[in-house]
Order: C-alpha cells, then structure tokens, then sequence
C-alpha cells in the first residue's frame, strides 16, 4: 500500500456560522490541496469534515498518517469514543446522544478502507502545512460560493 501523509483543518466564521475545510495531501514529492466553504455549520462538523474530503479523494487503500489540530476528532478516534458512540445507538451516555453523527458514520466506513495513524499537531503552533490547511479553509469561506452542509442541525 503506498503511504502518504495528509494534513486537515477546518474553521467556523462564528460557531454556527460559515465554515471551511482545508486539506493537504503529500506522496511522493506530489501535492494536492482541497477546500471547500459552507453556509451554515459549526467548527467540529468542518474538522471531521477535512479528515473524510481527504480519505474520500484516496483512489485506493493506503497507510495515512493524517494530522489535525482537532482534539476532539483525534481523541474521538484514537480514545475509541466514536466506536463506542456506534455501538451504543449513537448514544454518548444514557441521555445524550452524540453530536455528528452523520460525519462520524462517514468517518468509520473510511477508516475500514484505509489505514490511518492519527497525529495531533497544536494549531497556530508555525506548523507549515497546518497553517496552510487553516489558510484554504478560511479562504473557502471568503469565496462566496457555499455550500449548503445538509446534515447540520440547528
């Protein structure tokens, strides 16, 4: 399997409010970036959001090593909480239920294709290539042609 490396970031104009994603995905000397915007969403729908853009665009099975800035998408995985959320019917603990389900279930299924080693990197911390994720996610937002995020819940 060939292994790459991708980095993610998302960002919210508010929280609810416009939001982003940025991606970088390196292999081999080659670079991809992604990003899109949306009108209404929150911060940690755009940060799971930028992790499933990056496994999506994967054309085969491969070794990740994918970095984030978002502990609450690093620690989901890598603590087990969103296996645990499936398997008890989405439900956090016996009266939330969790938030996002509908990316997380997204999530899980590409986690099943691909083989990912989740990294935590600090955001705003001069990391080159999660600041430059940060930048295509803000400026997604700024383009004016959003997207309409059909799962956020108001």
């Amino acid at each position: 399997m060939k292994t790459l490396d991708i980095y993610t970031d998302g960002a919210c104009s508010g929280n609810p409010g416009k939001g982003g994603y940025g991606v970088v995905m390196l292999y081999n000397g080659a670079r991809k970036e992604l990003s899109e915007g949306y009108r209404e969403t929150t911060n940690n729908r755009m940060e799971i959001l930028a992790v499933i853009k990056g496994l999506e665009a994967l054309k085969e099975p491969c070794n990740v090593n994918l970095y984030s800035d978002s502990k609450y998408v690093v620690d989901a995985i890598l603590q087990g909480w969103a296996k645990k959320w499936q398997a008890n019917g989405w439900r956090r603990n016996k009266k939330e239920m969790a938030s996002n389900i509908d990316m997380w279930e997204r999530l899980l299924k590409l986690l099943d294709k691909h083989n990912v080693t989740f990294i935590w990197v600090k955001g705003h911390a001069n990391n080159v290539e999660n600041e430059r994720c940060d930048f295509l996610a803000r400026c997604a937002i700024e383009k004016g042609e959003l997207l309409e995020d059909t799962g956020y819940i108001k």
